[in-house]
């Protein structure tokens, strides 16, 4: 059984966040739409996720 763990855990940021991914993949170069995402690869939805993480520590580092 599979579970799944995307869950946001202040529901009211789903927006914001959907919008942070999307900027993030156009970014990286990934054609990414609202909805099911099933036809990307491993590498592109690795990208997204890593440019994101990039994004939130250089943000996390600003703030110091």
């Amino acid at each position: 059984m599979t579970s799944k763990n995307n869950t946001i855990n202040v529901p009211e940021a789903r927006e914001a966040m959907d919008k942070f991914k999307m900027e993030a993949a156009q970014e990286v170069g990934v054609n990414l739409k609202n909805g099911y995402n099933g036809d990307l690869t491993s590498r592109e939805a690795g990208s997204v996720g890593g440019q994101m993480v990039k994004k939130m520590i250089e943000a996390y580092e600003r703030s110091l």
